[in-house]
């Protein structure tokens, strides 16, 4: 898939914004409705009583606790938060930094509906937006409109579409085109059920309580922070046109995805930590997965450590 997809916009810039660039072919796709704290209004109940039974699960889940249940809980952290959304939805699916058989890339994405953060398509539609109004009026999650609201108040105030596949198709032509991502998109919930079940087999409650409720609540927030204190605080080695930062805490519990100024300088690099002290596991993951064999077409950054620019700028 070409690059373009991460380097022009994909929906339209509100006032004030850089002009859009748009796909030249036309489509009767439905519109998804505009992004951002000024387009979103009400209360999305089903999300919010969804996030507060989560959160009531791992407060419940500190007082049964077992070894067993801890292991669960660290073992499905690494399948969701690092291989499922780091090294799948984020640096593969999003941005197509590095390929692997057709199987593989299916049983990753299986991994990020585990993170509980919806399909394929709701994950890397709303990212690509993301990066193509990043800090601008339509940007999902910008801190300029609050950090509460671009930490968690983007996913509880406003439309939910994370089954609006059709809507959301405009921005994934190469998902929408699949139909393995299409029905994962719509029933992304069900993996996270199956895992349910069997942890209870496993283990009981504890194991659930740990393994579903305190580690995705835990999840959310580690890929919120990404979204909120990566655009707040910390270094910026590149001058991007956003407010993306550096932030060595949200990289340490999300496997690399808080070097947050370097990946918007840098978008199709799967390597995000640029320097040896930048820890990248995400990163690691994939470099394991190109020494067995099993990825290919790894891109990474390159830039003058003396005078460090982003992608595309002379």
């Amino acid at each position: 898939m070409s690059t373009d997809l991460m380097e022009k916009p994909l929906v339209s810039p509100g006032p004030g914004a850089a002009p859009a660039q748009h796909f030249s072919r036309k489509d009767s796709l439905p519109v998804m409705p505009r992004l951002g704290r000024k387009a979103q209004k009400g209360t999305n109940w089903f999300t919010a009583m969804f996030m507060l039974v989560f959160h009531a699960g791992a407060i419940a889940a500190l007082f049964m606790f077992t070894w067993k249940a801890l292991i669960c809980a660290l073992v499905l952290w690494v399948l969701a938060t690092n291989v499922g959304i780091g090294m799948s939805y984020h640096r593969l699916l999003t941005h197509r930094g590095y390929r692997v058989p057709k199987w593989l890339e299916y049983v990753l994405a299986v991994c990020g509906t585990l993170a509980m953060e919806g399909g394929p398509i709701f994950w890397v539609s709303l990212h690509r937006v993301h990066h193509q109004l990043s800090d601008q009026e339509g940007d999902p999650h910008t801190p300029h409109e609050g950090g509460w609201w671009a930490h968690a108040g983007w996913i509880l105030i406003g439309d939910s579409l994370n089954a609006e596949t059709e809507a959301l198709a405009r921005y994934v032509p190469d998902l929408r085109k699949d139909r393995f991502y299409v029905w994962l998109s719509r029933y992304h919930w069900v993996p996270m059920v199956l895992v349910g079940l069997a942890l209870f087999a496993i283990g009981g409650w504890p194991c659930v309580l740990w393994g579903i409720f305190l580690r995705t609540t835990l999840g959310l927030h580690a890929t919120w922070l990404v979204n909120s204190a990566t655009h707040m605080w910390g270094s910026r080695r590149f001058q991007t046109r956003d407010d993306s930062r550096n932030n060595w805490w949200v990289a340490l519990i999300t496997g690399g995805e808080g070097w947050h100024n370097n990946h918007h300088a840098h978008p199709v690099s799967v390597r995000h930590g640029l320097k040896w002290y930048e820890l990248d596991p995400n990163f690691w993951g994939i470099w394991l997965l190109e020494k067995v064999g099993l990825a290919r077409e790894i891109k990474v950054a390159q830039y003058d450590p003396n005078n460090p620019r982003p992608a595309g700028v002379a």
